[in-house]
């Protein structure tokens, strides 16, 4: 109301917009994040944000920045939660992407499946081994378990997305070792074949990676570069008549790399630009064969799990590679291998859904039957507590492995926050519901005969590798910040004329002034959340309207300086894995309780349960995050980290005093 009343300026709006801070505008340097390499960067507008505004309205400006807010726009629901805004777009209603035939399909592959796991498959002779057995290899071939995604013209099953989650649930539910050794080989070894080969590489190599006569690895990890992969020191260095490059190099923990002919493996290639002359070492992936000559591998590796999945080094001594092995485009070998593990990740999440529903049959069936003080041991508050949080965090992950799934079949382009969301929030879940088992089955459960302590042993690596969670929970920060701060660049451009924009900077002075306020900006989830849900949708709503103002308030307090606010990162990142988790229950749940399904006022109270929790930790993580004392906090974390890495382990003395 106040609004009609008020000339727009650039003083009003930058005094509005940065909610009465003591700076003077938008002259901080302007946040431009761009992750490459496995870094992000930051980069700053040259031009000063609030110039002199045109003596009259610009049509052609206002023009440009209205259709600049619309390109900026994204479906993707994570996006627009960093800027404090809800898409609904690719969350509701909880999408269900197969047709008759391909859910007719899917059903007559899961029960083969299943009963080849339970029947055949021997998880603990694997465990045992350290191998899968050659019986149970010939069937997984058999069964087109290799070529899941492959097209069928190739030789593979031609699986969506979402039918390739539901098969891998049944893998993780029964055995992670075999499941690492099927996922190393499609889900990432020959993964980028599916995405950038060209005609020619994939009719050569896919039919006969479909049914698995030969293997396939994924090669980018070495002695000095894990998570940061633009470290790679393995070149490849062309030849002078063009038709060959030298490979040479080593890569080390390479799941399936003893037992693989084919590897997708990453090299630095010196790349002229054109425009400059100048030559640079860039990232290039290929598609290497062992029968190339000059590939060999170590022994497998000795690990606390996975035991049954072949872990190797492997190693490439002056390997001549045909030019026409280049998969994608010289030079382009970052944006190969990222898009290989975004695309893969939401497989981990299903994985390990049904690793979790497995492990949480274990626990029941105790429960149910253990009698503790005349009473069975389900009765008592502190195990029910316990089985109640498995079953929430099983729902979670299995909601987000099958939205991000059907966003793909959907044909999203924008996912990648999802999926490493979906990849942290699973592996934490999968080893809480597993500790949590154990303590339920007590002894029991600590005993190699019942089969959680391999399960356990098995998903500790799963927050390490296809990017740790430490290192993805930063990836998920800083690509929402980029976006957000993307937004906040349309806001600089408008600024320039606010009279030419002042119909845009209105509706965004509006907003911020109520979020400052504590007031609801307009945003709702109403019609699309189910009546019954509406308390956790509202829920929901607040809380992206917090966490939208609190992204807006660390770009501008620290600028280009957040890329190394780690503990800022951390606890953004956690409050972006709730709010994703908040839409996939309510979308999920929405669903059920609109269909009648049997189970819908099961999956409401999960639902509900879960959203009242996640908004706290919310807004706990805003309140450190907006807190003049977690700044004191941070410190001494670091003052405390440096003492004792300087001291070499603990630096307090013994309390005995010798």
């Amino acid at each position: 109301m106040l609004l009609r009343k008020v000339t727009l300026t650039p003083a009003l709006c930058s005094t509005v917009l940065l909610r009465g801070s003591a700076s003077t505008g938008f002259q901080r340097p302007f946040l431009s994040c761009l992750v490459q390499h496995g870094r992000l960067y930051a980069s700053q507008s040259a031009e000063a944000v609030l110039e002199k505004p045109a003596a009259s309205t610009d049509s052609a400006t206002r023009t440009k920045v209205e259709k600049a807010a619309v390109s900026s726009e994204s479906k993707s629901f994570a996006v627009n939660m960093f800027q404090g805004q809800i898409n609904t777009a690719q969350v509701f209603p909880f999408p269900s992407v197969m047709n008759e035939e391909q859910t007719q399909f899917l059903r007559e592959l899961v029960g083969p499946v299943s009963k080849f796991f339970e029947e055949v498959n021997n998880p603990v002779k694997n465990d045992m081994l350290e191998e899968i057995e050659d019986s149970t290899m010939e069937g997984l071939k058999e069964l087109g378990a290799f070529g899941l995604q492959v097209p069928t013209d190739l030789g593979g099953m031609g699986l969506t997305n979402t039918q390739y989650a539901r098969l891998v649930e049944i893998v993780g539910m029964h055995d992670l070792g075999v499941g690492i050794t099927l996922g190393a080989h499609q889900s990432i070894g020959f993964k980028g074949i599916l995405l950038f080969g060209t005609k020619e590489q994939k009719e050569k190599y896919l039919p006969k990676l479909a049914t698995g006569e030969t293997i396939a690895a994924f090669c980018l990890t070495e002695p000095a570069s894990g998570s940061d992969a633009a470290s790679i020191k393995t070149t490849a260095v062309r030849s002078a008549c063009g038709k060959y490059y030298t490979l040479t190099g080593g890569k080390i923990w390479i799941s399936n790399g003893g037992l693989a002919e084919i590897f997708t493996v990453f090299a630095k290639t010196p790349v002229k630009d054109e425009s400059t002359g100048e030559t640079k070492d860039k990232i290039t992936a290929f598609i290497v064969e062992r029968a190339f000559g000059g590939v060999t591998h170590g022994p497998p590796e000795k690990k606390m799990g996975i035991k049954a999945s072949n872990t190797a080094e492997v190693h490439f001594d002056a390997v001549r590679v045909p030019a026409e092995n280049v998969l994608g485009e010289v030079g382009g070998g970052f944006k190969v291998a990222m898009n290989i593990l975004n695309n893969g990740r939401f497989g981990m999440a299903a994985a390990l859904s049904g690793t979790m529903k497995g492990v949480i049959d274990k626990a029941v069936d105790h429960a149910a039957n253990r009698t503790q003080f005349g009473n069975k041991i389900h009765n008592f508050g502190a195990i029910q507590e316990k089985v109640a949080r498995m079953a929430m965090l099983q729902y979670v992950s299995e909601s987000m492995a099958y939205m991000i799934s059907a966003n793909m079949d959907m044909g999203a382009s924008e996912f990648q926050i999802e999926a490493a969301i979906s990849k942290i929030f699973a592996s934490e879940a999968a080893w809480t519901v597993t500790d949590e088992c154990i303590q339920v089955m007590g002894g029991m459960g600590f005993m190699k005969d019942a089969g959680v302590e391999r399960v356990m042993r098995d998903l500790r690596i799963f927050r390490i590798f296809e990017g740790t969670n430490d290192i993805l929970r930063l990836f998920v920060a800083l690509n929402g910040f980029q976006n957000a701060g993307n937004q906040l660049k349309g806001l600089q451009r408008a600024l320039k004329n606010p009279l030419g924009n002042a119909s845009f900077l209105a509706g965004e002075i509006t907003k911020r002034a109520k979020r400052k306020a504590g007031l609801g900006t307009g945003l709702s989830l109403q019609g699309v959340v189910h009546p019954e849900l509406s308390q956790s949708g509202d829920l929901l709503v607040k809380a992206i309207e917090q966490f939208g103002g609190t992204i807006e308030d660390l770009l501008l307090k620290h600028g280009k300086k957040i890329v190394d606010e780690q503990f800022v990162l951390k606890r953004v990142a956690d409050s972006a894995i709730d709010l994703y988790a908040m839409v996939v229950v309510l979308s999920r749940a929405s669903r059920s309780l609109t269909q009648g399904h049997p189970s819908a006022q099961h999956e409401k109270v999960l639902c509900e349960t879960w959203c009242f929790e996640a908004y706290e930790r919310i807004m706990q993580d805003i309140k450190v995050l907006r807190s003049s004392s977690s700044k004191q906090i941070f410190k001494n974390l670091r003052a405390i980290s440096t003492a004792v890495v300087e001291s070499g382990g603990t630096v307090s003395p013994h309390p005995l005093g010798f």
